[in-house]
């Protein structure tokens, strides 16, 4: 029998337990996303100010030049005046004293919070001082969010700006931006702007944004494509590589987009509600209405040439020198005949 995969919390857990006012004595913060690093660092730090009367008990210390041993004997010598104090170690994978760590795992002290930072991912995390704090709750793992992760930590973000968003519309803006968490957060941030005084992250304000500022998405490819439309399209397409999206998401989205669009006549057949027609398709409420629309214009066998399309423009991204406008032209004529 194979073995089982350890799987590491995901760092996101911080700021839940913090919600719950639940202080660990020791968060051990590794991974590939520093962002989210930071930003549990940060959520740490606040949790603790209330408790941190001087500076003296706040200490930023480097894996380069300590020892564990040395970083324990300052987590367990009494604060100067506050209630507790508050040590990041960053560069906590360099010193090789690392099982100094279990043994102050099991007795840490009650007035100091040990914060170690990890560069990079662990790859045995059954491999000791890993597996210990591993099951004392102790370790968190900042991976390259994706799916319903990045979903997640879109919801999370936006909340911690004070905000709301329904997961639909969460799920909504990350399939116009795409999965690359730089440009959620630059589409945040002109949310945020625009919004101004408003809470509430809605359908309309995601769309007006993105009509204001000129910038189409996939969703807008989507919808000339399903309209059979070759000039919008091209036009849209040639916008989303020219904003920095790469064809690869652009070529996964439109993938999704016909496998969704190939399932519409069953739905219909079926008498299944437009919301949870939608949710199967893989599309918000708002769109399906064009998908049935699109479905019209597109048959079976239509969708079947589509997918002959996609896949041999995918092949010539991976295989061939020929540039992404080129291959984004050829795939749009292929499909709008």
């Amino acid at each position: 029998m194979a073995k089982k995969k350890v799987n590491i919390p995901s760092i996101l857990e911080v700021n839940k337990e913090l919600k719950k006012n639940m202080i660990l004595p020791i968060y051990y913060l590794c991974g590939e996303d520093s962002y989210n690093i930071d930003v549990a660092l940060a959520s740490i730090l606040k949790k603790a100010s209330p408790f941190i009367a001087s500076d003296f008990d706040k200490e930023t210390i480097y894996g380069e030049n300590k020892t564990y041993l040395e970083v324990i004997d300052y987590a367990q010598a009494f604060p100067f005046g506050s209630e507790k104090k508050l040590i990041i170690f960053k560069q906590a994978e360099k010193p090789k004293d690392k099982k100094e760590l279990i043994r102050y795992s099991e007795s840490p002290a009650d007035f100091t919070i040990l914060v170690c930072v990890h560069d990079g991912t662990i790859l045995n995390p059954e491999s000791e001082p890993y597996n210990t704090l591993l099951k004392k709750g102790y370790l968190f793992e900042a991976k390259e969010l994706k799916g319903k992760h990045l979903i997640d930590w879109l919801m999370a973000e936006v909340e911690r700006r004070n905000k709301k968003i329904t997961s639909e519309n969460a799920a909504l803006m990350m399939d116009m931006v795409g999965e690359n968490k730089l440009f959620l957060e630059l589409q945040l941030d002109k949310i945020f702007l625009f919004l101004g005084e408003k809470d509430e992250i809605t359908l309309e304000s995601i769309i007006s944004l993105s009509t204001k500022l000129k910038e189409y998405s996939v969703f807008d490819l989507q919808n000339a494509i399903g309209k059979k439309n070759k000039e919008l399209a091209l036009k849209y397409a040639y916008n989303l590589l020219e904003k920095g999206n790469d064809l690869v998401m652009i070529l996964g989205m439109l993938t999704k987009y016909f496998t969704g669009l190939a399932r519409v006549s069953e739905l219909i057949s079926t008498n299944v509600n437009e919301f949870q027609a939608a949710r199967i398709v893989g599309t918000h409420p708002y769109y399906y209405k064009e998908y049935i629309e699109a479905r019209r214009r597109y048959s079976d066998k239509d969708i079947v040439e589509v997918f002959r399309a996609l896949l041999n423009a995918d092949l010539a991204n991976k295989t061939t020198q020929t540039d992404q406008r080129t291959i984004i032209t050829l795939l749009i004529a292929e499909i709008i005949v």
